[in-house]
């Protein structure tokens, strides 16, 4: 029996790196995945991809930071599945700068979709959620929430404020079969970091502050994702699951 069998699964920012690594496997664990990005293109491509290996996938463009297009999505949802077992809220973006030259754009940018876009899209599935009787929530939240950097105060300030709302809603929504939890990555070998990993020196920099002294893989995260969203974490919910270079525990 494979561990999501027959579940709906919405992954949003799930057209690449650890959100389509997500996708991926839950299809092959047997859910049906809602390929949510804002780039169609993308979306499509791994949801054709999927279906390629048999899985079981669809596209939806949506932009975590309209409303209205969070709104019409679970519409979409409701009226063809009735229910969501699991929500992804994956999709985010990041920005380095001092931040004495972090200016009000910036600083939006990132709010909007790391946190209003996971708020959204938690707020708007409730009732799809709660349909389940047995839903799970998976926010991505990240290392750099309670372990900082230089030029990364917004990332942080972010990843942090998923953190707490992680909480927040474990609290909220369990009576309601809702189980909210958080991932926190380390330092995963993405685009989003990419760019630094081709240095050597800020890639050896990195690397030591890794237990394992190794970066993260989109799967690493993924396999993370995929035991949280299946029933043998049953009984975890309000947990930051930290997986930093190879070592996880759970908070």
């Amino acid at each position: 029996m494979r561990r999501l069998e027959d579940k709906i699964a919405l992954v949003t920012g799930a057209g690449a790196g650890i959100g389509r690594a997500i996708a991926e496997t839950f299809a092959r664990e047997g859910a049906h995945v809602v390929v949510a990005d804002r780039d169609g293109e993308a979306a499509r491509e791994v949801a054709d991809a999927i279906t390629k290996s048999n899985g079981s996938a669809q596209a939806e463009i949506v932009d975590v930071t309209d409303t209205e297009q969070v709104k019409a999505l679970m519409g979409r949802l409701a009226e063809r599945f009735g229910r969501l077992d699991v929500l992804v809220n994956n999709a985010g973006v990041g920005e380095r700068s001092d931040f004495r030259h972090l200016d009000d754009a910036a600083w939006d940018k990132v709010w909007k979709t790391n946190v209003d876009g996971t708020v959204r899209c938690a707020r708007e599935a409730f009732e799809l959620l709660k349909a389940s009787g047995n839903a799970s929530i998976i926010n991505l939240s990240s290392v750099m929430a309670t372990k900082h950097t230089r030029q990364m105060s917004v990332y942080s300030a972010t990843k942090g404020a998923v953190s707490a709302l992680s909480r927040s809603l474990a609290v909220e929504y369990a009576p309601y079969g809702i189980r909210v939890n958080a991932l926190c990555p380390g330092y995963v070998d993405t685009a989003l970091i990419g760019r630094y990993m081709q240095k050597p020196m800020i890639a050896k920099a990195l690397l030591t502050q890794t237990p394992l002294r190794r970066f993260g893989t989109p799967q690493d995260i993924a396999n993370a994702a995929l035991f949280l969203a299946s029933d043998e974490a049953a009984y975890i919910t309000g947990a930051g699951l930290h997986v930093d270079g190879g070592m996880s525990t759970t908070l």
